[in-house]
């Protein structure tokens, strides 16, 4: 198949800002998706026991980008158990 291999990809130069703009995309995908997998607080992926709860997450800002809030001075609207 043209365009697949490193020969057919010097005989179309016009395909290589293509797999790169792809392959940035994917990359991106995958980052974000593992960023969703470790560090969102609704994802748990060790068993505490008992004591697991979300606690920790109380004072952090998980949010990824908010320009118009900060954080850290609000109060947390969860139950303190």
């Amino acid at each position: 198949m043209q365009g697949l291999s490193l020969q057919s990809l010097k005989k179309h130069r016009a395909l290589i800002p293509l797999y790169v703009c792809v392959g940035i995309g994917c990359a991106g995908a995958v980052g974000y998706t593992l960023r969703l997998a470790l560090r969102n607080p609704d994802v748990a992926w060790a068993n505490k026991g008992e004591g697991a709860s979300n606690e920790d997450y109380r004072s952090k800002q998980y949010k990824f980008y908010s320009p118009n809030l900060d954080y850290s001075k609000l109060e947390s609207p969860a139950p303190k158990y």
